[in-house]
């Protein structure tokens, strides 16, 4: 077996099944579930009909590449959300199964580990460093990305043979990466940066100060960048969408995005988490490769995805709706949270990033014991770095129940935090 897998940590929720092991909800509460970022609002009927419509596609093999009826529907898109000159259908767009199953690709396509390692004089001795000791560093290439983060990128480094490198995001920051707090040694040694924007769990979106900083990293020292760009329809205010890498790419004259692959997805924009459609769209040479890894992983779409895909991305209106009601959500709950809590709306997403009186693992226990609902501990989202684990005493609150139950597990949270108080 690959020893990687030895470096694998449990994933979030299965973190949270051994916390509750051999605890009994309170039976005088329905239960609540707000842990899980998936999607609960009704898929629109006219992608329904789409898929049904094309189940006859499953008499053939899809291609890689995807058919250019999506291709082309997904680069109208991007033209028409992020105002850019269109990309190339052909060789600057892929469609994927999700976002997710792309980001655990993606590294393995990118990461090279044959690449020759600079050593300093002396080599440091195993064990010191910080997170990464400086000995692993010059060994391994290095993979950044956010922490609190997608757990996703953490396991696609390491099975790629690559050492994480964890920037924590933190209040103290405003939930950014600190890329100049990175030593000039772990640069050299960098392939691959994830960064996420919409952020999960924060919600923090990326300024174009941030995104030119990433560039100008990328072109010094030469890495990719995977901008994971899945929560990048889920914001308050119709007329201030997030900025999107793509968009500030080319505001910045970097129109081949160079070393730049986007990632994005229907799942949460469209209320299809089952269908596990997104796409890759950037720089064409990377997208080439990664095509060809992807012709021999065997991830090709299923054709009536594809066909009901291309559906949804050509359509808005159900889209204003979806953001209309996580509007509406976060409206009504967040000032009941505020009553109890440290918590303020998200620039985007449809979580809320709350401080706990008690350490994140004994609130989110004690929530479920008590009241029956089920919120995230912080802390399973992230890693002990640079001395702290950045997710400790918060915990995240997916805002994906019908409001109703929103509203009520805000009102059993207060009780909660008032037992605890009192």
């Amino acid at each position: 077996m690959n020893p990687n897998l030895d470096l694998l940590h449990p994933y979030p929720f299965q973190k949270l099944r051994d916390l509750f092991h051999g605890v009994t909800p309170n039976p005088d509460y329905g239960p609540i579930n707000l842990s899980i970022g998936e999607p609960k609002h009704a898929t629109p009927e006219f992608i329904r009909r789409a898929l049904t419509d094309n189940l006859d596609g499953l008499a053939n093999y899809p291609t890689t590449q995807g058919s250019p009826a999506l291709r082309q529907a997904i680069g109208a898109w991007i033209e028409r959300r992020y105002g850019i000159p269109p990309l190339d259908p052909n060789t600057q767009i892929l469609p994927v199964n999700g976002s997710r199953e792309a980001l655990f690709a993606f590294a393995q396509a990118v990461i090279d580990t044959s690449k020759p390692s600079p050593l300093p004089c002396p080599l440091p001795p195993a064990g010191e460093g910080d997170d990464v000791s400086l000995r692993d560093s010059y060994i391994k290439p290095i993979v950044i990305c956010p922490n609190p983060f997608y757990q996703i990128y953490e396991g696609a480094a390491l099975l790629a043979g690559a050492t994480p490198y964890f920037l924590n995001t933190t209040a103290e920051n405003g939930y950014t990466m600190d890329f100049s707090s990175v030593p000039e040694e772990i640069w050299r040694r960098t392939q691959l940066v994830y960064a996420c924007s919409p952020g999960n769990p924060t919600g923090k979106v990326m300024d174009i100060a941030e995104w030119s900083h990433l560039f100008e990293l990328s072109d010094r020292y030469g890495f990719t960048i995977a901008a994971d760009e899945c929560y990048s329809e889920l914001y308050p205010e119709e007329h201030l969408p997030p900025l999107g890498a793509l968009q500030v790419a080319h505001e910045l004259g970097g129109e081949d995005y160079g070393r730049l692959v986007v990632f994005n997805s229907l799942s949460k924009r469209s209320n299809v988490p089952g269908m596990r459609s997104g796409f890759v769209a950037g720089c064409e040479s990377i997208l080439q490769k990664f095509q060809l890894y992807r012709t021999y992983h065997g991830c090709a779409m299923n054709p009536a995805v594809q066909a009901a895909s291309a559906a949804a991305w050509n359509d808005e209106a159900h889209v204003l709706e979806n953001r209309r009601l996580y509007r509406e959500k976060f409206a009504a709950v967040t000032p009941l949270l505020q009553q109890v809590l440290k918590v303020e709306e998200p620039q985007a997403s449809f979580y809320l990033w709350a401080q706990t009186p008690v350490s994140d693992t004994e609130f989110a226990k004690a929530l479920y014991r008590d009241y029956n609902v089920t919120l995230l501990p912080g802390s399973f989202l992230a890693r002990e770095a640079h001395g702290v684990n950045p997710g400790a005493n918060f915990v995240r609150i997916a805002l994906v129940a019908p409001l109703e139950q929103c509203v009520e597990a805000a009102t059993r949270i207060q009780a909660l935090v008032k037992t605890l108080k009192s």
